[in-house]
């Protein structure tokens, strides 16, 4: 869903009666729409294959109007529940996104540390093969076997 789209179901959700508490749905989707245009616009940015002059003005685009987006959420915000409570909801969204990143860093530490134990594991099978083929020869050449 775009930024757009998701302020429209908020101000109509708003004028229809309905209050902030109960939009919490709409409110985070209109969040993470305008964190997945601003970060899309980074990444094509960044990327080296974004030598396109219409794919930067379309990502440009995304990105001003989820900052427009953004801002007409907090007019809102301030109209139905004053300063105080858009900024309690800034906080609210800085905790959460510091969570997120977090819980991001712990999982990627520890799909390495998984991947190490399985490469450990490996070289142990492997270096138990090579010793067990070693031994069946030596029985071999010996007569034993």
């Amino acid at each position: 869903m775009d930024p757009l789209s998701a302020l429209a179901m908020i101000k109509t959700g708003i004028s229809a009666g309905k209050t902030l508490a109960s939009m919490s749905k709409d409110i985070v989707g209109f969040f993470d729409a305008v964190d997945g245009a601003k970060k899309e616009h980074q990444k094509k940015k960044d990327s080296i294959f974004s030598s396109s002059n219409e794919q930067a003005l379309d990502t440009w685009m995304k990105k001003q109007q989820a900052i427009e987006a953004e801002a007409a959420l907090r007019e809102v915000i301030i109209n139905q529940r004053g300063y105080q409570a858009y900024q309690d909801l800034l906080k609210i969204r800085k905790e959460i996104a510091q969570e997120r990143k977090e819980q991001e860093r712990q999982a990627k530490r520890e799909a390495e540390e998984l991947r190490a134990n399985i490469e450990v594991a490996v070289g142990v099978v492997v270096v138990c093969i090579i010793i067990a083929v070693l031994c069946a020869a030596v029985l071999h050449f010996k007569g034993y076997i």
